[in-house]
C-alpha cells in the first residue's frame, strides 16, 4: 500500500477503539496528543457519536488522563445541524436524540419542532418511545427531509453492545420508504466539516483511526490521506478480511499508538 509522501498539516483524529476502549485509555494516547501539542500541529477529534456535547467530550477525555478542550471536538451532531443550517437557514427540525444533538441543533439557530419540520434529524436515542418514531415516519412521509447522525448500527456500553443510531434508522427507512442523508463516517461530510473547523484543504490531513468501513472509508471519501492503527476493531489477524469487506486500504498502518508516535515524529523531523 502506498505512503504517505509528505507530512500532514493537520489530523483528523477517531475516539472510540483509537484513543479508548469505553471508558479505559489505550496505552500510548496520552503520549500521543501530548505529541501532537508540543509539534503544534492542528488536529481535531472526531466522532460519530451524537449523543454527547463537545464539552461532555472532552471531560471524558479528560478523565481518562488524554488532554482536551472542547473547541478540539467534532461530533456527527454539529455537522448535521451546521449541514442543514447551510442547506435552510432557520428551518424547522423534529429531533430524535440526545441532549448533544439537540444543543447542535440550538446552536446552528434551527428551530426544534414537534409540528411541520422541515426536516427529520435522527441520531442515537435511548429514550426512544414508538410514538416519536411514529411521528418521525409521519413527518418524512409528508415531505421532510431526513438526516441521520450516523450509521452505526451498534454501540459500546458498560452493558455489552447496544442498538445505535443505525438500527433506529433501519426502522425509519423500512417505514418511510425514504433514504436519508447519512452525515457521519464514512460519509464525507463530517469530515469535510472538521477539515473547515481546523482551515486546512483534505490533502493536507491525515485520518486517524481503527475502523476501515468507517474512518478510512469516511477519510479517503474527503481526499485525506489515512492512517490506520490496531488499536481496536482491526487487527493484524483481521485486516485482509476487514480490508476486502470496506472496499478501501489505509495509506499506512501502525500497530500501536507508539509506532503512530514514531511514524509521526519521522515526518515532521523532515
Amino acid at each position: 500500500m502506498k505512503k504517505p509522501d509528505a507530512a500532514p498539516k493537520g489530523l483528523l483524529i477517531d475516539l472510540d477503539g483509537t484513543l479508548y476502549h469505553g471508558a479505559r485509555r489505550i496505552d500510548g494516547a496520552d503520549a500521543f496528543i501530548a505529541d501532537l501539542r508540543m509539534a503544534e500541529l492542528p488536529f481535531r477529534f472526531v466522532t460519530n457519536n451524537s449523543s454527547a456535547s463537545p464539552d461532555v467530550v472532552a471531560r471524558r477525555l479528560e478523565a481518562m488522563g488524554i488532554a482536551a478542550q472542547a473547541r478540539d471536538v467534532c461530533t456527527s451532531a454539529q455537522a448535521a445541524a451546521r449541514y442543514i443550517a447551510e442547506e435552510r437557514p432557520g428551518a424547522r427540525v423534529f429531533v430524535i436524540g440526545e441532549d448533544g444533538l439537540r444543543e447542535a441543533a440550538e446552536e446552528a439557530d434551527l428551530v426544534l419542532t414537534e409540528r411541520d419540520p422541515d426536516y427529520v434529524l435522527q441520531g442515537i436515542d435511548r429514550k426512544l418511545t414508538y410514538d416519536r418514531i411514529a411521528a418521525a415516519v409521519r413527518h418524512i412521509l409528508a415531505g421532510a427531509r431526513y438526516v441521520l447522525t450516523n450509521p452505526d448500527l451498534l454501540l459500546p456500553s458498560d452493558d455489552g453492545l447496544l442498538p445505535g443510531a443505525g438500527s433506529i434508522g433501519a426502522m425509519l427507512r423500512a417505514a418511510s420508504g425514504q433514504e436519508p442523508v447519512l452525515i457521519g463516517k464514512p460519509s464525507a461530510i463530517l469530515m469535510d466539516y472538521a477539515l473547515r473547523d481546523l482551515g486546512l484543504a483534505a490533502e493536507d490531513a491525515w485520518v486517524i483511526g481503527d475502523n476501515l468501513a468507517t474512518d478510512i472509508a469516511a477519510g479517503q471519501a474527503a481526499g485525506c490521506g489515512t492512517v490506520l492503527v490496531l488499536t481496536g476493531l482491526t487487527t493484524a489477524d483481521n485486516f485482509e478480511a476487514y480490508a476486502e469487506q470496506a472496499g478501501c486500504r489505509p495509506d499506512a498502518v501502525c500497530g500501536d499508538l507508539h509506532e503512530l508516535r514514531s511514524y509521526i515524529s519521522a515526518f515532521i523531523r523532515r
